[in-house]
């Protein structure tokens, strides 16, 4: 029962990041209507949740719809291995960043504890390109919550219900995506 307990009081707690998840969402909005794509990365859990919101993204989340354009820099497992084997693993997310994220893009760099080496390098990355970039943590934010352009902190100390509100703002995310764009798709 402590479980669900956590997991009501996290929830209970997260509007008190409405007006970031908000402008992340405004943000995602303007990034897909400019042409832009969503870069996202992260690791373990948050690699998932990754590929979960991407798959939102082109596939669909509940409308039926043109794909939208997302990437998780986390699935190419021969990019991930050579570039750890070649280089290191701190900037495997850079390194994608690099060669094919531009100006119109956005990253959403998911980190629960907000200091994943390889997560804030791909912020360096993607500011060096003029990517914004909406950090996605937990805890006290780490050093994500100062360097990306919007921080959605969520405000648990633990890993399992930072990764629940996650996915539950990734899913928040894809309703206002869907619904803006094809408001002005059908306008």
């Amino acid at each position: 029962m402590a479980v669900l307990e956590q997991h009501q009081s996290m929830i209970a707690k997260l509007p008190t990041c409405n007006a970031e998840i908000e402008a992340a969402a405004a943000l995602l909005v303007n990034t897909l209507r400019q042409g832009g794509k969503i870069l996202l990365c992260g690791n373990g859990g948050s690699a998932a949740d990754c590929q979960h919101i991407a798959a939102e993204f082109v596939v669909r989340y509940e409308q039926k719809r043109p794909a939208l354009a997302a990437i998780a820099l986390t699935t190419d497992s021969s990019i991930l291995t050579a570039h750890a084997n070649d280089f290191d693993f701190d900037s495997v997310f850079a390194r994608q960043v690099e060669a094919i994220g531009n100006e119109k893009d956005c990253l959403i760099a998911i980190s629960t504890s907000g200091n994943s080496k390889n997560v804030l390098q791909a912020v360096v990355s993607a500011q060096a390109k003029g990517i914004a970039v909406i950090g996605l943590t937990g805890g006290t934010g780490g050093e994500l919550k100062n360097s990306a352009t919007i921080a959605v902190t969520v405000p648990s100390e633990v890993t399992a219900r930072i990764q629940e509100a996650h996915i539950l703002i990734g899913h928040w995310w894809c309703g206002v995506v869907e619904e803006a764009l094809s408001v002005s798709s059908n306008a």
